[in-house]
């Protein structure tokens, strides 16, 4: 089985989770409290947000 690549998206916010992108958010504030939910249910999942307009990302 191949799983499918998602693309960086090119504007808005998503979860990069293990280093694969999960979901895309229109806001950080979202981004930031899915993340936050994650990182509380599996606290050893590395999950980062990424930032399309800065092309950054941020460690939760």
């Amino acid at each position: 089985m191949v799983a499918a690549n998602r693309e960086l998206p090119a504007s808005g916010y998503a979860l990069e989770v293990d280093g694969r992108l999960k979901a895309e958010f229109a806001t950080r504030d979202g981004a930031r409290a899915g993340g936050k939910e994650l990182k509380k249910r599996f606290p050893t999942l590395q999950i980062r947000i990424y930032d399309a307009q800065k092309n950054a990302l941020e460690e939760i």
